[in-house]
């Protein structure tokens, strides 16, 4: 087996009929120092990603949006005049949770469920209105990809509740 060290550029050598290539990791070298992401400015050369991917899971984004969707419906209902005929609650536990608009003649929903693989927002017939994966990308960043575009927490709320709680 033939042993290369690696001293700053890898070696792009085949492997050979004769035996593989093993790479030497050549230790105390200096690799060219931080990598400034440009958009943030921060060192992205000692960037965490496995931390930070790990927090990308779906479990651990459906329980922030959960969270923030509370936040939304207690400020909504803040906002609203004093003796209003109608209310928002939030109602369910485990894998899904329901936004709920109740009045005297009104009452209208949106789902969030759970699944294995995405979050499926749903009006209050059952039908998909999207689905939510998240989705870790070159930035470092967790995003969340609704209908192939990838969106912020506060715009996948919006998009499932703004009819809802701002129907006119």
């Amino acid at each position: 087996m033939e042993i290369l060290a690696w001293h700053g550029t890898l070696p792009c050598r085949p492997a050979t009929a004769a035996g593989a290539v093993q790479f030497v990791w050549v230790s105390g070298q200096d690799f060219g120092g931080e990598r400034v992401d440009d958009k943030t400015g921060k060192d992205m050369s000692k960037f965490d990603w496995v931390t930070e991917r790990s927090l990308c899971s779906l479990p651990k984004v459906f329980k922030d949006l959960r969270l923030q969707v509370e936040e939304d419906v207690k400020t909504r209902n803040a906002l609203r005049p004093d003796n209003s005929p109608y209310e928002f609650s939030v109602a369910g536990k485990g894998s899904g949770f329901t936004v709920l608009l109740e009045s005297k003649d009104v009452h209208r929903s949106v789902i969030f469920c759970l699944s294995d693989h995405a979050i499926l927002v749903q009006d209050d017939k059952g039908n998909k209105m999207f689905e939510v994966t998240p989705t870790f990308n070159d930035e470092g960043e967790c995003r969340l990809k609704v209908n192939a575009e990838e969106r912020d927490l506060w715009q996948v709320r919006r998009m499932a509740l703004e009819e809802l709680l701002f129907r006119d």
